[in-house]
């Protein structure tokens, strides 16, 4: 297993592999999103791979407003993370992250941050047992303005 900064040629693997993170997307919407991540200083790709096969993706940036819990800014945030589950419990998940940290501090990031879905309780394991402390809670709402 290798764990590579994905290059610019390399966004339909990483779409590819978000999509299973995040299946109510289109897949023409990630593929574009990814080709514009690739080429973004702000933000960066990281790819794990076992031989020629894509198995896992990270997806990190940087963030200059606000983020929950944090004391300082830019803050390097975990956008998304994903290993396919027959390659899971074998360490690339904290490789991935591992390398979005040290991508972030190279940024000049002195903290990360996160999030999942209250129900996530695999990602909120992963997150804890990562080092993260959660920062708080929160619901979100929208309402469509009419007129």
């Amino acid at each position: 297993m290798e764990i590579r900064h994905a290059e610019k040629n390399q966004w339909r693997e990483a779409a590819g592999l978000a999509l299973l993170l995040w299946p109510s997307h289109q897949k023409e919407e990630l593929e574009r999103e990814f080709q514009a991540l690739l080429q973004d200083p702000q933000a960066a790709v990281f790819l794990a791979w076992q031989g020629e096969e894509a198995v896992g993706f990270a997806q990190c940036s940087l963030r200059q407003d606000y983020v929950e819990g944090s004391a300082s800014s830019p803050v390097g945030y975990l956008e998304g993370i994903y290993v396919r589950p027959d390659y899971r419990h074998r360490g690339l998940a904290r490789a991935l992250l591992s390398r979005c940290e040290d991508w972030s501090r190279e940024k000049g990031c002195r903290e990360m941050g996160s999030d999942c879905s209250l129900e996530n309780l695999d990602s909120q394991r992963f997150h804890l047992r990562s080092g993260f402390d959660e920062a708080g809670q929160i619901r979100c709402f929208i309402k469509v303005l009419e007129g």
